[in-house]
């Protein structure tokens, strides 16, 4: 069975690639490569001993996206991860990441529903929820008023596809909001390799603890929390990317309640800022340099996923614990700086 991963060389797509085809799919990428490297094919052929069939497309150009469809016809899955994630960037560029993140959904969409039948997982985010009123948030919580353009094109990707499961007879999906994924495949042949200053806490944490970067900035002790710190929801990249396989598997064998579903992947429990700090100096042993700064903008209190929809109806569960998962971001950077 043949399942297209777009952005599938990036670090949630190419850790789906590799439990996709753990299972015996056959996988095809597309991924334009503006923030991944075709250099993730070794890594995703070392683990599994099979490459997959890779197509560098911009899915942009609407005319490529409908060519790739004609040539393969027998794609019954899609798993839709291309997309620009940077919040501040798209603060400052919103249209770039607008007509980069909805108007690709629309392209894909547009050849599914000339489809028969066909299933679609899209990669949403917890950003929908805002800063949500009660903790842990489950799928019911309201999906507040997008912070910055980047959350909104997760809300507005969600509403599109609900809205196209709506007339398109034979188009099932599934939205998965994921909380924070971290770490990296245990083999350390793939992993986050963000371009330029990370986005994320973590690589940040590890690219500072292997003296890539001087210090790390932890931005406000005065939040209503433990340790005055931030509250997130850490999962382990390999548990999120097996929720793809799961929730593919769930709409390829007709067992959604409905054409269209929404499931939080995160692990249901929440750490501080200063608690991840102290997961990387546990498993590196190493102290790591970081200040105490000013609150940014934007930043919310807390986020930590209530996760018992898709443990009762994906039959799934994040197996890693938070010590697990920096253990093997930590591998991870210190193979790809040697």
């Amino acid at each position: 069975m043949k399942v297209l991963v777009t952005g599938g060389l990036g670090f949630i797509g190419s850790h789906t690639v590799v439990e996709l085809q753990n299972e015996g799919y056959e996988v095809v990428i597309i991924d334009d490569c503006s923030n991944s490297s075709e250099k993730v094919l070794d890594g995703i052929t070392a683990i599994t001993g099979k490459r997959p069939l890779f197509e560098k497309i911009d899915l942009k150009e609407k005319s490529k996206v409908e060519d790739f469809f004609k040539r393969h016809t027998d794609v019954q899955g899609v798993i839709h991860f291309a997309a620009s994630k940077a919040v501040g960037e798209s603060v400052e560029k919103p249209l770039l990441y607008y007509e980069n993140n909805i108007g690709t959904l629309v392209y894909l969409l547009k050849e599914l529903s000339r489809k028969s039948k066909s299933s679609f997982i899209f990669s949403s985010s917890c950003t929908v929820y805002g800063q949500a009123d009660t903790m842990p948030i489950t799928e019911n919580a309201p999906v507040k008023a997008a912070e910055s353009p980047y959350g909104n094109t997760k809300q507005m990707g969600e509403e599109i596809i609900r809205d196209t499961c709506k007339v398109t007879e034979g188009l099932n999906a599934i939205a998965l909001r994921y909380f924070n994924p971290m770490g990296a495949h245990p083999s350390s042949e793939i992993g986050e390799l963000p371009i330029g200053v990370p986005q994320n806490l973590v690589p940040f944490i590890t690219q500072t603890g292997v003296g890539l970067r001087e210090q790390l900035s932890v931005f406000g002790d005065d939040y209503p929390t433990s340790d005055g710190t931030c509250v997130r929801d850490y999962i382990y990249v390999v548990d999120l990317a097996k929720a793809h396989v799961v929730a593919l598997q769930r709409l390829l064998g007709g067992k959604n309640k409905t054409n269209y579903e929404v499931f939080n992947v995160g692990t249901g429990k929440g750490s501080t800022v200063l608690e991840v700090i102290k997961s990387f100096e546990k498993v590196s042993g190493k102290k790591l340099n970081y200040k105490i700064v000013d609150r940014r903008p934007g930043d919310i209190t807390s986020a930590y996923a209530d996760t018992t929809l898709a443990n009762e109806e994906l039959g799934w569960k994040a197996q890693f614990t938070l010590d697990e998962a920096m253990k093997s971001a930590w591998d991870w950077e210190q193979k790809i700086r040697s």
